[in-house]
């Protein structure tokens, strides 16, 4: 297993699938947001609970149709392919401390148990996990394929709960004007 397009190819059709699943529910948000955004011009401070909210699902989505591409491509070595996926991990990783940053900071709502979970908590160990795996991709390939595969998948399923989660809220608020 030292042929790293071995070890890549093992897992395309995988990647077809979580690549493609990722950019098509990219796009359900956008539809989403530009839906719903005519509902929310003049209230203030709704970006504030956007950007920590909504914002961080395209990310998600973003790395995981990332994630994807960078197993897609004809690497030369295992080493290439696991920095980069270990700076995809890092980036998630800042970012998220950066949104748990933000959110502790909202004025105009206050996030429970379910958001600190599913909007800070797993998404910063998915990333964890791509930081770990894409630098132990060297050296054990197989082992690093599975929690990358694990890491992309969870993303994914974090940004599908999330995204339902802010279109509810959404639906609810728009609901009651």
């Amino acid at each position: 297993m030292n042929d790293p397009q071995t070890v890549f190819s093992e897992w395309a059709n995988f990647y077809v699938i979580t690549g493609s699943s990722s950019a098509a529910l990219t796009g359900l948000v956008f539809v989403v947001v530009t839906l719903s955004a005519d509902r929310r011009r003049g209230q203030p401070g709704r970006r504030e609970g956007t950007s920590v909210f909504n914002s961080p699902t395209i990310i998600h989505f973003c790395i995981a149709f990332l994630i994807s591409g960078i197993f897609a491509a004809p690497w030369p070595r295992h080493a290439l392919a696991g920095i980069s996926v270990g700076l995809a991990g890092i980036f998630g990783v800042v970012y998220v401390a950066h949104l748990i940053y933000r959110a502790r900071r909202l004025t105009l709502y206050e996030p429970d148990f379910s958001d600190w979970t599913w909007f800070f908590g797993l998404p910063m160990a998915a990333y964890i996990v791509l930081v770990v795996a894409g630098f132990m991709l060297v050296h054990v390939p197989s082992q690093a394929g599975f929690a990358i595969g694990g890491a992309t998948l969870l993303l994914i399923f974090i940004g599908i709960h999330n995204a339902w989660d802010v279109v509810t809220y959404l639906a609810i608020d728009n609901a009651d004007e």
